[in-house]
C-alpha cells in the first residue's frame, strides 16, 4: 500500500518506516523541517515537508500524495511542553483527518496514550471512560487532547487508535541519556504507589504495522506488567547505575495502568518486550553498545 506517516521523524517513525518498507509498502514521511528530509530518505521513505497547522497546504499535499492509509505519529515533546503537544493532537489531528476525508482516504491509524482513563480499580481496559473530570493540570489538558484526537479519528471509516503505554527505549525520555534518566540520577523522582504500563518503542512501531489489518476502534498497546512506582523505579534506577529513589506512599490520580487483553487475545499482538524488567536492562546494553561504536 501507499502509506503516509505523519510525524515520521519521531522516535516511533524511526522504527516504523523500515518495518513498512520491509513489508513492501510505499512510504511517504512528513516532517516540519526540510533538514530532516535526508534522514527520511535514508530510512526508505519519500519526504514531504509540511506543517500540519497549515490546513490549506496540508489538504493539498495529502490530496496530491493520495495515500491508501495515514499513520499519525505526531508529537511535540522534545522540549517537554505538554501544551504544545496538546495543541498538535487537537488542531493537527483535526486538520489531518479533514485532509484524509478530502483525499478519499478510508484508513487512519493514530497514536494515543494509555494513562488517560478515569480513576478505578485495577488496570484500565478500552471501555473505561476517560478522566475528563481531572481537576489538575497538566493532566486535564493531556486527557482533553487525547479525547479530541480519538474523537476525530473515530470519524474515519477505518480509524484505529493505539493507546500506547509509557514509551521507553533509545531516543525516548527513559533512555539512559534521556531527561527521565537524568532526573533519577539527580534524585529528583520519587517512587510512589501510582501504577504505570510501559511499552518498548519497538513494540509501538510493530503494533502500528499490525494495525493495518485491525478493525476500527481503540486498542491498548502496553506490556504485560503494569507496576507501581515503588516497584519499577528502583529497578530502573539500578539499571542506570543511579542511587535508589526516595519512596513515598502517595498515589497520583488515576495512575492505574492498562491491560493489553484485547490486543493479545482478539488481535494476536504480542510484545517482543513483555516486561519492562528485562527491557530496561536491554536498553542500557543497547545504549552502551551504541556509545562504544561512536567512540
Amino acid at each position: 500500500m501507499r502509506i503516509l506517516v505523519a510525524g515520521a521523524t519521531g522516535v516511533i517513525g524511526h522504527h516504523l518506516i523500515p518495518l513498512l518498507v520491509a513489508s513492501n509498502h510505499e512510504v511517504i514521511g512528513t516532517t516540519r523541517t526540510a533538514d530532516k528530509s535526508e534522514r527520511l530518505k535514508a530510512l526508505g521513505a519519500t519526504p514531504l515537508v509540511v506543517d500540519v497547522f497549515d490546513r490549506t497546504y496540508l489538504v493539498s499535499m495529502v490530496r496530491e500524495a493520495h495515500p491508501d492509509v495515514i499513520i499519525e505519529q505526531l508529537t511535540d515533546l522534545s522540549a517537554g511542553n505538554r501544551a504544545a503537544n496538546a495543541r498538535l493532537w487537537k488542531e493537527g489531528t483535526r486538520n489531518l483527518v479533514d485532509a484524509a476525508h478530502t483525499a478519499g482516504v478510508r484508513q487512519f491509524i493514530t497514536q494515543s496514550i494509555a494513562w488517560v482513563s478515569a480513576p478505578g480499580e485495577g488496570p484500565a481496559d478500552e471501555l473505561e471512560p476517560l478522566d475528563l473530570q481531572a481537576p489538575e493540570e497538566p493532566r486535564r489538558t493531556t486527557v482533553e487532547a487525547a479525547h479530541t484526537l480519538e474523537c476525530a479519528v473515530a470519524e474515519m471509516e477505518r480509524g484505529v487508535m493505539l493507546r500506547y503505554g509509557m514509551l521507553y527505549g533509545l531516543g525516548t525520555w527513559y533512555a539512559p541519556d534521556g531527561p527521565i534518566a537524568q532526573q533519577v540520577r539527580q534524585g529528583q523522582m520519587t517512587a510512589d504507589e501510582g501504577v504505570t504500563s510501559f511499552l518498548h518503542v519497538e513494540d509501538a512501531a510493530r503494533a502500528a504495522v499490525l494495525a493495518l489489518d485491525w478493525p476500527p476502534g481503540i486498542v491498548n498497546i502496553v506490556d504485560d506488567e503494569p507496576a507501581k512506582g515503588t516497584v519499577w523505579l528502583p529497578i530502573y534506577a539500578a539499571a542506570l547505575g543511579a542511587p535508589a529513589p526516595p519512596v513515598v506512599q502517595s498515589q497520583p490520580r488515576a495512575a492505574r495502568g492498562a491491560t493489553n487483553t484485547k490486543a493479545r487475545q482478539l488481535l494476536h499482538w504480542q510484545p517482543v518486550y513483555p516486561s519492562w524488567r528485562e527491557g530496561f536492562l536491554q536498553v542500557r546494553q543497547q545504549w552502551e553498545k551504541q556509545q562504544e561504536e561512536r567512540s
